[in-house]
């Protein structure tokens, strides 16, 4: 909506076009054309337009990469230590606090019918779930690692980089090495 009062349309023509079926709206101040085709991933399209410094992690990003049968029920989101917690309606969010330099790390940029969507790359997504394993469950996380192992290029030192990074070193060490040692299972 913002955007579309920034080059000239009126709230009420916004409404009006609603009401004709020529937009549609996909979540609070979100809209899009109705004719377009459909989203491929509309909870994290409709987030990252919402909040767009904002980062897709944990098991939000597992589940974009692959490496965890969950199915997240609220996408979840890293925001700078002292930032303000966002919040909507449609999909639900779930906000994380991260350090500056956690915040920072292992950021990827994909493109979702052409939106920009910030998402942390697969080691730091696993980083990041030893450092909150309390809350998501240690069986979440080992899942994620052994799936790792199995689907992509496992990369010990990336992980352990990202382990320093989120203070999760002295946890993460041990799982990390005896997967790494580990016969691949298929």
């Amino acid at each position: 909506m913002s955007e579309a009062l920034g080059q000239g349309l009126s709230r009420y023509t916004l409404y009006a076009l609603k009401d004709r079926g020529v937009i549609e709206q996909i979540s609070r101040g979100v809209y899009r054309l109705a004719d377009l085709p459909p989203i491929g991933n509309p909870d994290l399209v409709t987030v990252s337009l919402r909040f767009p410094h904002a980062v897709i992690c944990l098991v939000s990003a597992l589940s974009w990469h692959g490496i965890t049968t969950q199915i997240p029920h609220a996408v979840s989101l890293a925001i700078p230590r002292d930032s303000r917690s966002p919040s909507l309606d449609y999909p639900p969010v779930l906000a994380h606090q991260f350090s500056e330099a956690s915040f920072k790390a292992g950021i990827e940029h994909h493109d979702i019918d052409g939106v920009q969507v910030r998402i942390y790359d697969a080691e730091k997504s696993i980083a990041d779930c030893f450092k909150f394993r309390n809350r998501i469950g240690m069986d979440v996380v080992l899942e994620a690692l052994q799936l790792y192992r199995q689907r992509m290029k496992f990369d010990s030192g990336k992980l352990l980089k990202y382990a320093k990074v989120c203070r999760v070193e002295n946890v993460m060490r041990p799982y990390v090495e005896a997967i790494a040692c580990s016969p691949a299972r298929f």
